[in-house]
């Protein structure tokens, strides 16, 4: 059964980071305004989608070639994001208001990650919520992490999934990132969670 959460663990008004999956790109038209109208500071960092697709299909040999290739991916699914009239910005920092992170130059800036396909766009948002201390939504087409047909309701060790890559569940139990996997495909579910209002979904080593 999938966690509902209680309506104090979540502050209607705080700062969060949300990553917004490639595979939700026919929902953009309807999360794209429950987003920019969150009535709070909500960075959103963009999958790779498509456009990640193309480069796996390349099969580059260089795997720091394609570790850039798969940002400037994201960078391209931010700007696609951003054609539905969310605000684009190339600086890792807490908006003023909701706005799309272009992850390119910050990525080449610090370059904080191993150049794997183990790492996608999932640890990349760990790793920025991690530096700007704020929780993470991770936006998937899935409820959250299943094992068996069973939608967990919370995580605090590793398990075997593809719902999200294969270095992700770690990272944010060893950075102490809070975490939830909700369903992205559901916009109603989306607006309620930003509201403050209990949603399914599985959380990631702590109660959010």
């Amino acid at each position: 059964m999938a966690q509902f959460f209680d309506r104090s663990c979540t502050n209607p008004k705080k700062p969060i980071v949300v990553k917004l999956g490639g595979s939700l790109s026919l929902r953009l038209p309807e999360l794209v305004p429950i987003l920019r109208d969150a009535g709070k500071p909500v960075l959103v960092v963009p999958g790779g989608g498509e456009f990640a697709d193309m480069i796996r299909k390349l099969q580059i040999g260089d795997e720091s070639a394609a570790h850039w290739m798969a940002v400037a991916a994201m960078e391209q699914y931010g700007w696609f994001v951003a054609s539905y009239g969310l605000e684009p910005t190339d600086v890792l920092a807490v908006p003023e208001r909701p706005a799309v992170l272009l992850p390119y130059k910050c990525m080449r800036d610090r370059d904080p990650l191993p150049h794997s396909w183990d790492i996608t766009s999932d640890t990349i948002a760990a790793w920025i919520a991690g530096v700007l201390g704020l929780d993470l939504v991770v936006l998937k087409s899935v409820d959250g992490i299943t094992i068996d047909g069973i939608t967990l309701a919370k995580i605090q060790e590793p398990v075997e999934t593809d719902v999200v890559d294969p270095c992700f569940l770690e990272y944010v139990l060893e950075k102490k990132v809070r975490t939830m996997i909700m369903n992205g495909s559901l916009p109603g579910r989306v607006a309620k969670f930003l509201k403050g209002d209990a949603v399914p979904g599985t959380v990631i080593g702590t109660t959010f």
